[in-house]
């Protein structure tokens, strides 16, 4: 992983201060026992690990996130007079909800420009004087391996909307778009079955139409003026600048995202990454580590090393090192800085799996965001090794199972070279 990208950048360079107090406590830390658990930190990592928290930005700045937006030219990018006249405006939005021509449901009050009834900003705000929510959620992108950013995103439940229209029956999908320059070839659209926009499967929060992020108003390049936010999914089912939903009563979907084979229902997977190790590690001495875990719909129960020799070969019937002698590190607790430019550092109203009268998570780490690890490893010999690491889900299933396959989202257990000088 590269610093260019922001998300890793900035969790590395907040880590470094984990080294910083390690270095510092190094002399104890060297009398770690060979065969210690390494998910039971020794005091100078655990003050580290404090410290970690006290001065690390858990949520990522809007204009920070990683952006891959579509588009030529990109939406952000018109003039903001272009802005006005195309809907990308608090002022000129306008979300038309409609039927589908093709295999039409039977809806009473379509939303349409034509008749006047298209939701505007205005209303849209008006509805959330009752329904707002927010969500805290880790925006990733099926095929990219990594967070773009993570965040507090908020709006209202889509299905107050798709309930203006008085739908009746013949409802099973709907597809929804947003801007695309008015050039069809440039449309990108997504797609979610009737039930999941109406009801919330145990456990998970709506389906939004979402204005803000982090307490602000969303950005151009975030999907201003509101966009699509399905809490379980990758990125692309979350489409920006959104002005149009299609009420179906076609059986299947029909995602853009379907076009380059990829897994288009996939709900987000938890995998373990590393972010930092020493630059140099010497013989004798034992080996800090820190990371990141992507918390899936099947939530995270533990994170866990391996270190092997580099020229280990590994038997071909076990390409998930299921065989590998690992060991567990520790899942940071809740940061006690969360962040993310929030106006006043104060939490938004109404986030969903929090404590109101203590603003703390009612579990962690909490689904559909991330959590950060540590660890320290026993010293080794000097020679070349390689470093991996992943995560267990709740339900047991060591990454990059239950779901393994790439297209449904990356997950794959990552290999990364170790230098032991003597």
């Amino acid at each position: 992983m590269s610093d260019v990208d922001p998300f890793v950048s900035e969790h590395k360079r907040l880590a470094r201060r984990f080294f910083m107090r390690m270095v510092a406590g190094g002399a104890a830390v060297a009398a770690l026992p060979r065969h210690s658990r390494s998910d039971e930190l020794p005091p100078q990592c655990a003050e580290a690990c404090e410290a970690f928290l006290k001065q690390m930005d858990y949520l990522t700045p809007p204009e920070e996130f990683r952006d891959v937006s579509r588009g030529n030219p990109r939406p952000y990018n018109l003039s903001d007079e272009q802005k006005q006249a195309v809907g990308l405006t608090r002022e000129s939005w306008q979300l038309e909800v409609v039927s589908d021509p093709d295999h039409p449901a039977d809806v009473e009050r379509p939303l349409t420009k034509e008749s006047g009834t298209a939701l505007t900003w205005d209303q849209l705000m008006k509805l959330a004087e009752k329904h707002v929510v927010s969500i805290p959620k880790v925006m990733t992108c099926n095929n990219i391996g990594r967070p773009l950013g993570m965040g507090f995103w908020e709006g209202i439940p889509l299905r107050e909307v798709l309930w203006m229209t008085r739908p009746k029956q013949n409802l099973r999908r709907i597809f929804y778009s947003g801007y695309h320059n008015d050039d069809p070839k440039q449309l990108f659209r997504s797609s979610l079955p009737i039930g999941r926009a109406l009801e919330d499967p145990p456990g998970l929060p709506p389906v939004i139409l979402c204005y803000k992020l982090n307490g602000r108003l969303l950005g151009g390049e975030r999907g201003a003026p509101v966009r699509m936010l399905v809490p379980e999914a990758y990125g692309f089912k979350s489409v920006k600048w959104l002005n149009r939903i299609v009420l179906s009563n076609l059986p299947h979907a029909n995602d853009t995202y379907a076009e380059a084979n990829n897994d288009i229902d996939s709900w987000m997977k938890t995998f373990a990454h590393s972010l930092l190790q020493p630059d140099e590690i010497q013989a004798g001495q034992p080996i800090p580590l820190t990371g990141y875990a992507q918390v899936g719909i099947s939530g995270l129960k533990r994170v866990q090393t391996a270190i092997t020799p580099k020229d280990q070969q590994w038997p071909e019937d076990d390409p998930y090192f299921t065989k590998a002698q690992w060991n567990d590190a520790h899942i940071l607790p809740p940061p006690q800085l969360w962040g993310g430019n929030l106006p006043g550092n104060r939490l938004p109203p109404n986030l969903y799996g929090f404590e109101p009268a203590t603003g703390q998570p009612k579990s962690w780490p909490m689904r559909l965001t991330m959590a950060h690890w540590a660890t320290v490893l026993p010293a080794l010999p000097a020679g070349e090794y390689t470093l991996r690491c992943r995560s267990i889900d709740v339900n047991g299933y060591a990454q990059p199972m239950p779901r393994p396959f790439r297209k449904s989202g990356r997950s794959a257990i990552e290999a990364v070279p170790i230098v032991v000088s003597a």
